[in-house]
């Protein structure tokens, strides 16, 4: 068997290609960066190190790695012959990714199974996106490429910190933790072998519990620890403050997941505990700075602050923890990354409610919106 997995990064090796691995799949990694693919093809084995408790190695043999921006046709001749393609691109990236899966969809028999595609990204639907991208560009051939393909949307979620310095080759650091959900609708019932992956009939409920309490969570902290000059995740969390902030944002979220899915009270409390003690892990070397990039991402409409805010706020929950959240966001300033260097000139630059429009996709009229124009005034005023 094979697989072909998109983003030879840190999550790539250390999460999806490693349970693929243990899948007993032969992986194929795709990526643009030639450092790293070089680095991976000199290697035979790498070894993923999860830290913490219940941490230990695992060692991840049967890879190899293939240039996508230079080759682009050698990926597309892996796809024709694989048994599953899986990304872990970011979500903005899919659609630079969907022509040479199409491409592989097409040189593809249409006597061999279906190829089982996966988005495994923080986003909602993420597959679906992919599936979209690639519909578009098949035009009236559509119906023949999706016969080749079946589509699952997945929830993934395993924190992959910045690396150690010092560490060996493509080695990787990893929590222990991991939750990798599939929706087994689409394979009807012919499910792909995926050792620690389990399939689930809706989808939804395991994405936004996560994108609403892991990513939300995170990203919180990682703009708080900011603000307040921390430099690591677990060490924002020992400060009571922060520690106080990011629970509170948490129950709001929780507050919409109950009222969304049906989620108890309780269980949700036993998750989000579970979640920071993750958080609180001083064996991940993990940054404020790593974690807060890309703040505009972050603060769009229907991700891990607006997304539970506006539901919150249409069903007249509180979200006063929400948008202290997000007025740690609009303060996240480094010059390491690109998307809160923009922010930053757009606060500086834009009128307050144009600025909260473009970026949280919130509009006059809307329960949340004054909320955020009171965040970004405030921000604002920083500034001058």
């Amino acid at each position: 068997m094979k697989a072909v997995h998109f983003g030879a990064g840190n999550i790539g090796r250390g999460f999806v290609g490693l349970l693929l691995h243990e899948g007993g799949y032969e992986v194929v990694f795709s990526d643009v960066a030639a450092p790293l693919v070089d680095a991976i093809n000199a290697e035979t084995s790498y070894t993923v190190h999860a830290v913490g408790d219940g941490g230990g190695d695992t060692v991840v043999t049967g890879f190899r790695a293939v240039n996508s921006q230079l080759d682009p046709q050698a990926v597309v001749d892996e796809l024709a012959t694989a048994d599953v393609a899986t990304t872990a691109v970011g979500p903005n990236i899919l659609r630079f990714i969907a022509p040479v899966i199409y491409a592989g969809l097409v040189a593809r028999s249409a006597e061999l199974p279906p190829l089982a595609v996966m988005a495994c990204e923080n986003a909602i639907r993420a597959t679906d996106t992919l599936r979209d991208e690639i519909a578009a560009l098949a035009g009236a051939d559509w119906p023949a490429v999706a016969a080749k393909a079946v589509f699952a949307n997945t929830a993934v979620d395993r924190i992959v910190p910045g690396q150690p310095e010092g560490q060996h080759g493509v080695d990787v650091t990893v929590e222990p933790f991991f939750e990798w959900a599939i929706e087994q609708g689409p394979f009807a019932g012919a499910l792909p072998s995926i050792p620690g992956a389990h399939f689930v009939d809706d989808l939804t409920p395991y994405i936004e519990r996560k994108l609403f309490t892991v990513n939300t969570g995170h990203a919180s902290t990682a703009y708080f620890g900011a603000r307040a000059g921390i430099e690591r995740i677990s060490d924002a969390l020992a400060d009571p403050e922060i520690l106080a902030a990011v629970r509170s944002t948490l129950e709001e979220t929780s507050a919409v997941l109950i009222a969304r899915h049906g989620f108890t009270a309780e269980e949700l409390a036993d998750y989000r505990a579970t979640i920071l003690r993750r958080f609180q892990n001083p064996e991940l070397p993990d940054t404020v700075w790593r974690v807060g990039r890309q703040p505009l991402r972050k603060l769009s409409r229907h991700e891990r602050f607006v997304g539970p805010a506006a539901d919150a706020a249409e069903r007249g929950l509180s979200v006063a923890a929400l948008l202290g959240t997000v007025g740690a966001a609009l303060a996240f300033e480094t010059a390491d990354d690109p998307e809160a260097v923009e922010l930053q000139e757009l606060l500086r630059t834009t009128e307050t409610t144009a600025l909260v429009t473009r970026v949280t996709g919130i509009e006059a009229g809307h329960p949340l919106y004054n909320g955020l124009v009171a965040a970004v005034t405030t921000r604002q005023a920083d500034l001058a």
